[in-house]
């Protein structure tokens, strides 16, 4: 028996709002759409164009309060080729919720408070 990755959820408030900033912020892209006749909710998923695990995002019509999101101890992480370059554009967006410079990492927020680590490719 095995098992692969295959996405991970993240529920929003604003669809329309969460696909533009990971367009903007990561560069996702969707590829598929859920959405019932019934417009009770709709699902997007989302890639990076590269690897197979996809960012899958939920939106719930009757939804109006923001998610509670714990303690914020769980987040996706993404690598990029471009560090420095990419800091500076989620600063510009003023995105950025924590810098490590020690570990050379940091963490964005999406428009939810959800945290994206951003690690130098190895």
């Amino acid at each position: 028996m095995e098992f692969k990755f295959v996405h991970n959820n993240f529920n929003v408030l604003d669809l329309e709002r969460s696909l533009k900033f990971y367009a903007e912020a990561l560069k996702l892209k969707e590829v598929r759409r859920i959405a019932p006749a019934s417009g009770e909710f709709i699902i997007v998923y989302l890639s990076d164009g590269s690897s197979k695990h996809l960012l899958e995002l939920t939106w719930m019509r009757d939804r109006t309060e923001p998610y509670d999101l714990g303690d914020e101890e769980f987040h996706l992480a993404f690598e990029t080729d471009d560090y420095a370059g990419a800091l500076a554009k989620h600063k510009a967006m003023g995105c950025v919720a924590f810098e490590n410079k020690e570990m050379g990492i940091y963490f964005i927020q999406d428009p939810d408070d959800y945290w994206l680590e951003i690690l130098p490719t190895k």
